[in-house]
């Protein structure tokens, strides 16, 4: 039997989210974010999206979800703990290991969200009637916006959605649906006059508060950008070789983080060995990092990042490990081990002078 009343229904659907394992659920309608679109195009006019051309197109329907499925009527926004049991940091000094984002330290959360939508989404045709699309960082929407807009939380300094009750470490998920519920307040930001988030970046990305050029965002570089980095860059990228937790581990709100519920985000990957990377091929990359997202950047640019942490370590003993790659048949990898070579060259120099003085 069908729930007629949409309160009942949402209050219903909620228990039903908390029991699939979200931590959080709000609602929102589709056009509920007017200001998305300008600043969207802001955004891609002063280039700050980098080589990610897929945000450059159909920005019409990343900046009206409306437009996206016209027939929608409400937004669901979900969020999923992926909450560390420790702060992440500390492992930025271990300079022979490679520093790997959180989020990716578990299986692929696409997978893993997408799922647990879909069963959500299920019920609710099943109890609510109506259609539904789910949506899990895949397709043209802009999920922060209207996580914000649905009251789940705010878009901090740091661009990134962070609550009071979750802090920051969390992924959104999305059920458009074609039923029409109560929705809930907007969130406001609370960040106040904090900018720790945007003190510790180290290669300020923020050209200020609420506002991020991504081409200078460790994670894009590392994750999102082809080809060579900056020169200028590679130095401040220090150990990190698959995105970059700093801005996000630094929140104050974290305090109220709540633990991840499903294990499919306990750490599986650490912080491996360079020299142990570095000598993966295309078969040993696919088959360390199967159900991984960090899979999906390919073996040549994970083992680009990996040789600017080599080069980036100060230590002198991976100065062969790096130099084994600078005949590699892929050319971004070629480079980034001969500037490794030379980098790891000059920190021995520096060294051998300063013994003889």
């Amino acid at each position: 039997m069908l729930l007629r009343m949409t309160d009942d229904l949402k209050t219903c659907l909620n228990a039903r989210a908390l029991e699939e394992g979200f931590v959080a659920m709000r609602v929102t309608r589709p056009d509920a974010i007017p200001q998305a679109a300008g600043r969207l195009a802001e955004f891609v006019a002063k280039g700050r999206h980098g080589q990610m051309g897929w945000m450059a197109e159909r920005m019409g329907w990343r900046g009206d979800p409306s437009a996206l499925w016209p027939e929608a009527r409400s937004v669901i926004m979900l969020a999923e703990s992926y909450a560390p049991d420790e702060n992440p940091l500390p492992l930025l000094q271990e300079r022979d290991r490679g520093v790997i984002s959180v989020y990716a330290q578990g299986k692929d959360y696409h997978d893993l969200v997408k799922r647990r939508l879909k069963r959500l989404g299920r019920w609710l045709i099943d109890a609510g009637g109506g259609e539904i699309k789910v949506f899990v960082d895949t397709a043209p929407v802009m999920e922060k916006p209207l996580a914000q807009a649905a009251g789940l939380g705010w878009q901090g300094k740091h661009t990134n959605v962070l609550s009071r009750d979750l802090g920051n470490w969390f992924f959104l998920g999305a059920i458009f649906t074609t039923l029409d519920l109560p929705p809930d307040a907007p969130e406001v930001s609370h960040c106040g006059t904090c900018t720790a988030c945007l003190d510790i970046c180290p290669t300020r990305a923020f050209p200020a508060p609420y506002q991020l050029d991504a081409r200078r965002c460790i994670s894009y570089l590392t994750i999102e950008h082809s080809g060579p980095v900056e020169e200028g860059l590679r130095p401040l990228m220090g150990n990190r070789i698959y995105g970059c937790d700093d801005c996000l581990a630094v929140c104050p709100w974290n305090k109220f983080a709540v633990a991840a519920r499903d294990i499919g985000y306990a750490p599986k990957h650490g912080a491996p060995p360079l020299a142990e990377l570095a000598g993966l091929d295309d078969a040993g990359f696919r088959a360390r990092f199967a159900g991984s997202p960090i899979k999906r950047i390919g073996r040549g640019r994970f083992v680009r990042n990996v040789l600017y942490a080599i080069g980036n370590s100060g230590d002198a003993g991976l100065r062969g490990v790096a130099r084994g790659l600078c005949d590699d048949p892929d050319a971004t990898v070629a480079d980034a081990a001969r500037w490794a070579v030379a980098r790891l060259g000059a920190d021995v120099d520096q060294a051998q002078r300063r013994e003889s003085c």
